[in-house]
């Protein structure tokens, strides 16, 4: 993902920051793109600010998240400091602050006549869905229009379908409705093929804490070191477990249509397709103008999309060699 080269210190220095910034929010970005597939082209929308780690670790998990596929977050800072476009709806709370759920729908819909999408489940949820259809036509007589309704607990391929069926019924086709509740991929999946009719995705604490997987391990290791007349040496860290040993050089990746290949760029040509990894400082100086996020998410939805379903990463033989040779160099300690 990063090849840093530099004095010792200073590179050991970046190490922490590095993997803390890098790991989370590649773990997220790849939960979003994994939810974004199991969504099938349906719009994803992050809600995760009050579940995620910490405030910082929030305007992460928005960023990262977008990253991955997500349209929209519900953080209304992380859509001011990257922006990312903001959606959401009203809490339960707004509905029980008012006397009544339909005083609550009203006054919703007069401070947001071009948003209106009401949570209908904070008592019962077909009576809340009745009551959203009064305020839609309300709505419609002074040029506006219901945008849509929230399913927010409940069977919701069963709450959906009937919501779908008074919606059509009373004129409002358009009108999308959205599901949150503890939604992941899987959970998505099942819903899509029970027939839920569900046109939006509102994903929190499954993905903003990485459900399954809640860090990656990512590594930040040697891979050459420069002695003081100026001879560079390979290092390979070595493990009784074979994924903790390391790869020696100073690699890159060349992304082709099949495969991935790791390579050592000291030691090899550049192989055929794309090198994934582009200068980004030199000497301490960006040396190419920053990638604005919507470009990255941009790049990273195709990449998603037009990798086959599995994708290898493979060693160049070059490398495969020199690991071979490190090892087989390698002086072990003896014991007494």
């Amino acid at each position: 993902l990063l090849q840093v080269e530099g004095p010792l210190l200073q590179v050991q220095l970046v190490e922490t920051a590095l993997l803390n910034i890098i790991n989370f929010q590649t773990l997220i970005a790849t939960k979003a793109a994994r939810i974004c597939e199991a969504a099938d082209n349906d719009p994803v929308m992050e809600f995760g600010l009050r579940r995620a780690q910490g405030l910082d670790g929030a305007l992460s998990a928005s960023r990262a998240a977008y990253l991955g596929g997500c349209v929209a977050t519900s953080n209304v800072l992380a859509g001011m400091r990257y922006d990312i476009p903001v959606k959401g709806t009203h809490a339960h709370s707004w509905v029980m602050s008012y006397d009544n759920e339909d005083k609550a729908f009203q006054k919703y819909a007069e401070m947001m006549p071009h948003n209106t999408l009401l949570l209908v489940d904070t008592y019962d949820t077909m009576t809340g869905v009745k009551k959203a259809i009064e305020v839609g036509k309300k709505l419609r007589s002074k040029g506006h229009d219901l945008l849509g309704i929230r399913l927010d607990s409940g069977d919701l391929t069963t709450l959906s379908i009937q919501a779908r069926q008074l919606l059509d019924n009373a004129g409002f086709t358009q009108a999308r409705i959205v599901a949150s509740n503890d939604l992941n991929e899987d959970k998505i999946r099942q819903l899509k093929a029970e027939g839920a009719e569900i046109d939006t995705w509102g994903v929190g604490t499954k993905l903003v804490t990485g459900d399954k997987q809640p860090a990656l391990g990512g590594v930040y290791k040697l891979g050459a070191i420069q002695d003081a007349k100026g001879q560079w040496h390979y290092k390979m860290k070595l493990s009784d477990d074979l994924i903790k040993v390391s790869n020696p050089g100073c690699l890159q990746v060349a992304r082709t249509t099949t495969q991935d290949l790791l390579f050592n760029e000291w030691d090899t040509e550049p192989p055929q397709g794309t090198l994934l990894l582009q200068p980004a400082l030199e000497n301490g100086v960006r040396v190419n103008a920053p990638t604005c996020l919507h470009q990255s998410r941009d790049y990273a939805t195709r990449q998603w999309r037009g990798r086959p379903t599995k994708s290898p990463l493979v060693l160049h033989p070059n490398l495969e060699q020199m690991k071979h040779d490190l090892l087989r160099n390698y002086s072990f300690p003896t014991t007494a």
